[in-house]
């Protein structure tokens, strides 16, 4: 068994007060023993972050001290050349252990963005691939992570609230696609529309559907996953493609 986690984030005055608002939610799911945690995309004041390190050095204490893998989220960084968009991935040591590009810059993001080319495999409680937003609509995103091992996807969004419907859409989809369970975590303000999702796969006489968690306002959840329930369908669902032209 994994427990995993999310946390959907509101308005907060400042990156420290956000950031100090945060912690306390990650340490009570650290104390309920939750193994993976992830957080929306650019859901901080500034989302523009210059030190990762620095500016969540709070939340590596937090990994260290639970022994729990935190998605703190996805930002713009910068360097000399370029600007990507980042989701950095803190390992229950407490240090960074990789980073995952946004490989799909959303309409305006295109233009200062540059994409990501490796959708990436992290290994601690369990293999997990991380889908920054608007990565989640198209299917070989998910479908390359679920083939290089991923157990489940974990998805740091920011999604306004004219696309909720939609987005929700996506994410089912990409979780029934691929027999894979899905946690996507969004903000909700006055522009951005929450209703952060965990999407689950129930089985019933060869029939997979969904079961959905969602989330109102600020708020977090916490759920125990059996991951190895979901390998026969999904051996069998890959294995029922065929080749075309």
């Amino acid at each position: 068994m994994v427990k995993l986690g999310m946390i959907q984030t509101v308005s907060y005055q400042n990156n420290q007060k956000g950031i100090a608002r945060v912690s306390q939610i990650l340490r009570k799911l650290g104390r309920q023993e939750t193994d993976i945690v992830c957080l929306p995309e650019q859901w901080l004041k500034e989302n523009t972050i210059s030190d990762f390190d620095f500016e969540f050095g709070e939340f590596k204490e937090i990994a260290r001290d639970f022994s729990m893998t935190i998605i703190p989220g996805a930002f713009y960084e910068k360097d000399k050349k370029n600007t990507s968009i980042v989701a950095p991935v803190i390992g229950p040591k407490g240090e960074f252990i990789g980073r995952q590009e946004k490989i799909h810059p959303f309409d305006y993001e295109r233009d200062i963005v540059k994409p990501g080319k490796e959708a990436k495999i992290f290994n601690t409680a369990c293999k997990f691939g991380v889908i920054i937003c608007y990565d989640m609509v198209f299917p070989q995103v998910a479908n390359t992570l679920t083939k290089k091992g991923a157990q489940v996807l974990l998805s740091p969004s920011r999604i306004v609230r004219r696309g909720i419907e939609s987005w929700q859409m996506y994410v089912q989809v990409r979780a029934l696609e691929n027999r894979i369970p899905i946690l996507a975590a969004n903000v909700e303000n006055r522009r951005f529309g929450g209703n952060s999702t965990i999407v689950d796969l129930v089985e019933n006489n060869k029939v997979v559907n969904t079961k959905l968690t969602k989330l109102k306002k600020e708020n977090s959840v916490s759920k125990e996953f059996k991951l190895k329930k979901y390998q026969k369908t999904r051996k069998i669902r890959f294995s029922d493609a065929n080749k075309f032209s």
